[in-house]
């Protein structure tokens, strides 16, 4: 089919792609709660990806081939994402196994102070978060010990929720291990750690009043059980071996990261060291992960593949703590991979018909300056995590609608990463319908509309994105980056 014989579909067409995935998502979303990330929600975006075909094909008369070569292209430019991934979870596994999460949770638990719980709350699961890359884990372990802590002390309980969510959420938002994290870089095209990097400016601001509003909070009250979190750090240090040598490995990250060494390669030698450091701090660990049929040096290598690219579980004889230091490798990687995969199609489909052009020419008209652009896709973005209920479908849409503005706009991609993950990530657990909402008030036990006005970092970020950019702080066109110029 000749290109200049296709039609343009209008905005409202363009919609109905969109319409039916919000609608099935919803249905999904409901059957399988927060399993629909296992394979439901994949499904969903092959099936709005074949709607969005049927109408290009037969009212917008775009050929096959067109649409076949934009899914090509947008699904192999996320070759070196899927490596990332894959990497970062052989990390995760190799920094479980090895003691170094276990070393940062054990000596991150010790800042726990009278009259400071709150803080001290807000602090331990950003930690917990950044080392781990998930939020949910994080409330789900360490959350659930400071809750109970919390309320022993006679602190509200949406107040806690609160200190824990923004935390989570704050460690979810800013770790390379993240899923959140890789997938706004990835659908963006922005290296990692550059995306990591510019979001500390909106990042620690949000989070230095979120915690001077907790410390302030937390003076009337005077803590006094921590039973809970010395049962805790008992139990890690019985489990691992705790050393402060570990702690090399993280630091040796952190001088990769700071140099600017790809991120392939600084994963990788953060990994191979991790596993080196298993070796020879938790020979026993990789015993216990092997199995009972092999020893010696071949149980260790087992061991150490294992944690790698799969499933581990590590017996601490705390039920919590058995969740929380279960790692799951290259493997728990993979329904990451297959969604990206899947709206990567949905993304190439909806280019080539011209229907996301056509959905983003509206938008325009209401972005004339650099704030209004940022507010718009701050707005765009939560708006899709109410109407989708998911977070990583909110982050790839609103990352494909926006891509080209900031393009045409002369603004880089790591502009539009950040304000993603400002007004997508760490809304997600506000919005009581949502997979986060859901899992986050089921866990706590506290509802999503109590513990909403007290998640400040939640509710701050969204609203520091438009304020730096109003600002102009650190915000440059793609060819005044060198002449450090502001525009406006």
């Amino acid at each position: 089919m000749n290109r200049h014989s296709t039609r343009t579909p209008s905005p409202i067409l363009s919609l109905v792609p969109i319409l039916v995935l919000v609608g099935l998502l919803f249905v999904t979303i409901k059957l399988f709660g927060s399993d629909a990330l296992s394979g439901g929600s994949q499904i969903v975006l092959l099936i709005s990806t074949a709607v969005c075909c049927v109408i290009a094909t037969l009212y917008c008369k775009v050929s096959w081939g067109s649409i076949e070569t934009a899914i090509t292209n947008n699904v192999s430019g996320i070759a070196i994402a899927i490596f990332v991934l894959l990497i970062i979870g052989a990390l995760a596994g190799s920094w479980m196994i090895s003691g170094i999460v276990p070393t940062l949770i054990y000596y991150g638990m010790q800042i726990i102070h009278p009259g400071f719980f709150l803080t001290s709350t807000c602090l331990i699961c950003s930690i917990v978060s950044v080392m781990t890359g998930s939020s949910w884990t994080t409330i789900a372990t360490i959350g659930i010990a400071l809750l109970g802590i919390g309320q022993a002390q006679g602190f509200p309980d949406a107040w806690i929720a609160g200190a824990i969510i923004s935390g989570a959420y704050f460690g979810d938002k800013v770790s390379p291990l993240s899923d959140t994290t890789i997938l706004a870089a990835t659908v963006t095209d922005t290296p990692l750690f550059t995306h990591i990097r510019y979001m500390m400016v909106t990042t620690v601001p949000s989070m230095v009043i979120t915690l001077i509003i907790f410390t302030i909070a937390g003076f009337s009250h005077d803590a006094t059980g921590t039973d809970q979190i010395v049962r805790y750090a008992a139990a890690l240090k019985e489990t691992f071996n705790i050393s402060l040598w570990l702690l090399i490995v993280p630091v040796v990250a952190g001088i990769l990261i700071a140099r600017k060494a790809p991120s392939l390669v600084t994963l990788f030698l953060a990994t191979a060291l991790a596993g080196l450091f298993a070796l020879f701090f938790q020979p026993d660990i990789l015993q216990e992960i092997a199995g009972p049929d092999v020893h010696g040096a071949s149980a260790k290598f087992k061991g150490l593949l294992i944690s790698f690219y799969g499933s581990t579980q590590i017996e601490t004889g705390n039920p919590d703590l058995n969740e929380l230091v279960a790692t799951s490798g290259m493997a728990g990687m993979l329904n990451t991979i297959w969604l990206i995969i899947c709206a990567m199609s949905f993304g190439g489909a909806m280019t080539a018909s011209g229907m996301l052009s056509s959905i983003t020419s509206v938008f325009l008209r209401f972005m004339k300056r650099r704030v209004g652009m940022v507010a718009s896709t701050v707005v765009s973005g939560f708006f899709l995590n109410v109407t989708t209920a998911d977070q990583y479908i909110s982050i790839i849409l609103t990352g494909n609608m926006f891509n080209s503005i900031y393009k045409q706009k002369g603004y880089e991609g790591r502009l539009l990463s950040r304000t993603i993950e400002d007004g997508v990530t760490v809304t997600s657990p506000l919005i009581p319908w949502s997979t986060c909402g859901m899992t986050q008030a089921t866990i706590l036990g506290v509802s999503t509309f109590a513990y909403l006005p007290y998640c400040f970092f939640n509710l701050i970020s969204p609203l520091m994105s438009i304020t730096i950019a109003a600002l102009g702080y650190k915000i440059y066109l793609t060819h005044e980056i060198n002449k450090n110029v502001t525009p406006e």
